[in-house]
């Protein structure tokens, strides 16, 4: 009776992983992030200001006037890691007139940030957030998640997900037209 059970439980098992194993064989990944009905849209950007990983302080607001790419990000965060070189080759192909990138760090200790920072040189300042202020403006409830605010200061785009150079490059210049 008990190898009865044994054997049916084994059986159950092996059904669950090869179950499993067909799904992750078979799904589609994502190489772009998916554009969101964020309720922030048409709508002028919450206030994002404060101190950067280098020491400076930083606001939003000083950059009206540009298109802002303004990403949430963690060094814990997966597709944060998978997106660093695309953010910061964009930040490089904007840095003479085009969009400004400003990152916000999102629940991450600030030496985990600096490090992660350094890791894949960025090349765009990021505000420090300790208590999730300017996360919880923003809606944000995991990282990635960019948002593009036009040159009037208005949220335009909501970015979910990790993202690529050309994605942003697309977006910004659809609003700067």
């Amino acid at each position: 009776m008990r190898g009865r059970g044994i054997r049916i439980g084994g059986s159950v098992l092996l059904v669950v992983v090869v179950a499993l194993s067909i799904f992750l064989a078979t799904r589609h990944t994502v190489s772009d992030a998916t554009n969101a009905p964020s309720p922030l849209l048409g709508k002028i950007a919450p206030t994002a200001s404060g101190t950067t990983l280098d020491g400076a302080h930083l606001s939003l607001a000083s950059d009206l006037g540009s298109v802002v790419v303004l990403t949430f990000w963690a060094s814990w965060c997966e597709p944060c890691q998978q997106e660093a070189p695309d953010l910061s080759t964009f930040a490089f192909q904007q840095q003479h007139g085009g969009a400004k990138v400003l990152g916000v760090v999102f629940n991450d200790p600030v030496s985990s940030a600096k490090n992660f920072q350094r890791y894949y040189g960025s090349l765009y300042p990021s505000i420090i957030d300790p208590n999730g202020t300017i996360a919880n403006e923003y809606g944000v409830t995991a990282p990635p998640t960019t948002f593009i605010i036009n040159r009037h200061g208005r949220v335009v785009a909501e970015l979910l997900g990790a993202t690529t150079a050309r994605q942003l490059t697309a977006v910004v210049d659809r609003v700067s037209s």
